[in-house]
């Protein structure tokens, strides 16, 4: 959250996935000091809950997320970025979710790379990211990116999907699928 009168002085926030780790660290430190901020880490246990839910769904619970960070900070304006391209559905979601009906709030798909603040708020998430995953390689070993684009994620997932299973999300379509290759049996076993 910053005060409209200092909006420009994030004029060089870009979409973090268009940014070097160096760049979006750098970025992140001006960041943070011009800028009051929540940030909300969501663990694999309680995506999973949503995603078995009847009620909820990502979109949805990034809404809830959302909600939490708007409700705390109590802006006039937000600027937000929908997970999906329905935008007034899901602007009519999440304000039922708020606690001030009066904030106006400016929704989008894509806004990271239209709005400063929105682009502040994904490098602020990114770096965010960035640093729990080194906490994860401290404890867990080389895990790579956490993409499983990534070969060494790959890896890392069939070689620790039950050795490790607290730091997996069990909704995960990778996960599954090693756990269902595991459940599936051969054709010598029947």
């Amino acid at each position: 959250m910053i005060d409209e009168s200092k909006l420009n002085e994030l004029n060089f926030a870009k979409d973090s996935k268009l940014l070097t780790p160096k760049k979006r660290e750098e970025f992140y430190k001006k960041i943070i000091k011009l800028a009051d901020y929540k940030i909300v880490i969501v663990e694999p246990p309680e995506i999973d809950a949503a995603l078995e839910s009847q009620e909820l769904n990502l979109n949805w619970l990034e809404a809830h997320k959302t909600a939490e960070i708007i409700n705390e900070l109590k802006p006039e304006e937000a600027f937000i970025d929908c997970p999906s391209p329905n935008t007034e559905r899901y602007k009519l979601y999440l304000k039922e979710l708020l606690k001030n009906k009066n904030v106006n709030l400016n929704v989008g798909h894509k806004m990271e790379s239209k709005n400063f603040c929105v682009a502040s708020a994904s490098i602020i998430a990114k770096v965010t990211r960035d640093n729990i995953i080194e906490e994860i390689k401290k404890k867990y070993g080389e895990i790579g990116p956490g993409y499983m684009s990534n070969e060494t994620t790959q890896k890392f997932l069939k070689e620790n999907w039950e050795k490790h299973p607290e730091i997996f999300r069990k909704s995960w379509i990778s996960w599954k699928n090693h756990k269902d290759h595991k459940e599936q049996k051969s054709l010598e076993e029947f």
